[in-house]
């Protein structure tokens, strides 16, 4: 009786463990840090992504090439003061970035939306309102990419620049090809860190430690401006970059 009831209690634990297929697993993008100065290799299962048009890493820039070329990235959902400060070293240093948008930032601070134009920036897609779109209809993606991209054009005069960055990285196969139809490319990215949260933010010195560790020929950095962090480092980091023999490229580039 009692090893009945053992096999019963263990069935219904097993009834509210929630499951997750691979696939699940593989709808998040993620590469594997390489602190050979290597450009890092993504996952097997995630190879198909190029075989649908998205992009990682410049492979034209590879390990053996002599020239040397980083692109920095930005996911801007919202400004609280850091973004304009970032754009304020860019124009400094006379470096040219990627700036992934959101409608909000938009509606909240179009000044900094046309700035970002005005001075060269690569302004792309990270849809209106941050939502993750896979399991969505094409409709509800196209509402998402398009409708910003209109936005922005009614703001600014100019169109997007056709590149598309998944919310948080979440993305399936069908997404990717939705993303194709309505001509955008996606980008993911080769180096990240966690930057995001405004209150679990990194000393300025572990956070140059970090990234200078993993610094690499074509790397496409995801940084996020509304980082304190990031603001405070943006000038000796672009400076140590250059001294490293980097030149700063758009993705308008690739």
């Amino acid at each position: 009786m009692k090893f009945l009831r053992l096999i019963v209690f263990c069935v219904a634990v097993l009834m509210i463990i929630p499951t997750f297929s691979v696939n699940a697993v593989n709808n998040y993008w993620y590469v594997k840090r390489n602190a050979e100065h290597k450009q890092p290799i993504c996952d097997s299962s995630l190879e198909y992504i190029e075989d649908l048009g998205a992009i990682y890493v410049d492979r034209g820039h590879g390990d053996e090439q002599n020239e040397k070329v980083i692109y920095l990235t930005f996911d801007a959902g919202y400004e609280n003061g850091n973004i304009g400060k970032i754009l304020d070293v860019l124009s400094e240093e006379g470096v040219k970035g990627s700036f992934f948008i959101l409608e909000n930032l938009i509606g909240r601070a179009p000044e900094l939306v046309k700035r970002m134009a005005s001075e060269g920036h690569c302004v792309a897609n990270h849809t209106k309102k941050h939502k993750k779109l896979i399991n969505s209809t094409f409709e509800e993606v196209r509402d998402e990419i398009i409708g910003l991209e209109e936005q922005y054009k009614a703001l600014t005069g100019r169109e997007m620049s056709k590149f598309f960055r998944p919310p948080e990285g979440v993305f399936d196969k069908e997404l990717l090809k939705q993303v194709n139809e309505l001509g955008y490319k996606t980008v993911f990215w080769s180096f990240a860190y966690a930057d995001w949260d405004n209150d679990r933010q990194m000393s300025e010195q572990a956070a140059m430690d970090i990234i200078m560790k993993n610094i690499h020929n074509g790397e496409i950095m995801l940084l996020h401006p509304t980082s304190e962090t990031n603001a405070q480092i943006m000038k000796k980091l672009i400076k140590e970059l250059k001294a490293q023999g980097f030149r700063f490229a758009t993705l308008d580039e690739l």
